[in-house]
């Protein structure tokens, strides 16, 4: 199975994520994470670091990445491994192939008219807000 990750990052602040704007296929024009492709080798987390630098000039001394859950879609032989974190201060983002952007938690993610991943970026942001909400139970 091929082996490719999404990072979830989340500003200082914790009230903006941050986006990429598809320019190529799969999800071409639609809104998603950042992420991309595990090379042979890397461990999880080295992939995913790798990968935010790439097409984001974020380094890993700028955020601190959780695994939230990897799921196999297996007619495309595809592991996908989701993870994220909030960055400890503002950054220069650095575009690679996808305009970046900051938007707002409010957002709709649901809708497939505009964001990729058929629900799941709705999905996986619930879930990390449980995850906060139980840790600040604590």
């Amino acid at each position: 199975m091929k082996r490719v990750n999404i990072i979830i990052v989340f500003d200082p602040t914790e009230t903006n994520i941050l986006m990429c704007h598809r320019q190529k296929e799969p999800y071409k024009g639609l809104y998603n994470f950042v992420g991309g492709k595990q090379i042979d080798g890397e461990t999880d987390k080295e992939g995913a670091y790798r990968e935010l630098f790439e097409e984001t000039g974020i380094k890993r001394s700028d955020i601190n990445l959780e695994y939230l859950y990897k799921t196999q879609y297996y007619i495309d032989q595809i592991e996908l491994q989701v993870f994220f974190g909030t960055l400890k201060h503002e950054v220069e983002l650095i575009e690679e192939a996808h305009p970046l952007l900051w938007m707002n938690l409010e957002k709709n993610f649901a809708d497939e008219s505009k964001f990729a991943g058929e629900g799941n970026i709705k999905h996986m942001l619930l879930l990390i807000k449980a995850i906060h909400e139980r840790s600040r139970q604590d």
